[in-house]
């Protein structure tokens, strides 16, 4: 996995505005990808962002970006936990809960509809989302809004513009580790 993937798809976990993003690769082969992982992280863990494999395949490989203690404080928020409690998490830190989630990845064979918590998503479309199988949204940017619609817009168009910016420094040669807040 390059530097440039991760600039592309996580920009705003880089930028410290956002818990995490995903990045579906193709891989050559999951030992180099352990490698790569273990490199990027070396860089990435002292500017307090973390690395982890969801989902590996011979070909594929669903790849989790995130800011652990964005994502600590996500998931001890009350209705959050009481969720992810409800739907049979049983975990309390943060690596317990991406390995909980990284083995329903594995069952459900695609995207269980809680990942969105671990992106950052609002709780309250996540449930929404569940409750109405993903339609009558009010809008759609990086996940379905069904509820503060103007917020999410704002969102989205923040999460843009700093991927632009991003990939923009990025080509003119600033390194992940610079860009990385």
């Amino acid at each position: 996995m390059s530097e440039e993937i991760l600039v592309r798809h996580c920009s705003p976990t880089l930028a410290n505005i956002k818990t995490g993003n995903l990045v579906n690769c193709r891989i050559d082969s999951v030992y180099r990808l352990k490698k790569d992982i273990i490199s990027l992280n070396s860089v990435l863990n002292a500017k307090g962002v973390s690395i982890r494999v969801l989902y590996c395949s011979s070909e594929r490989a669903l790849i989790y970006v995130y800011r652990p203690e964005k994502l600590n404080a996500d998931m001890q928020n009350g209705k959050n936990k009481k969720f992810l409690n409800l739907i049979g998490y049983r975990g309390t830190t943060n690596d317990e809960l991406i390995n909980e989630l990284s083995a329903r990845v594995y069952s459900c064979g695609g995207f269980p509809h809680e990942i969105g918590l671990f992106l950052g998503y609002p709780i309250d479309d996540v449930i929404s989302f569940i409750e109405n199988k993903g339609k009558n949204f009010k809008c759609c940017g990086c996940w379905k809004v069904y509820h503060d619609e103007d917020n999410a817009k704002k969102t989205f168009e923040k999460y843009k513009k700093c991927t632009n910016i991003y990939c923009k420094k990025y080509l003119q040669g600033s390194s992940l580790k610079r860009l990385t807040v």
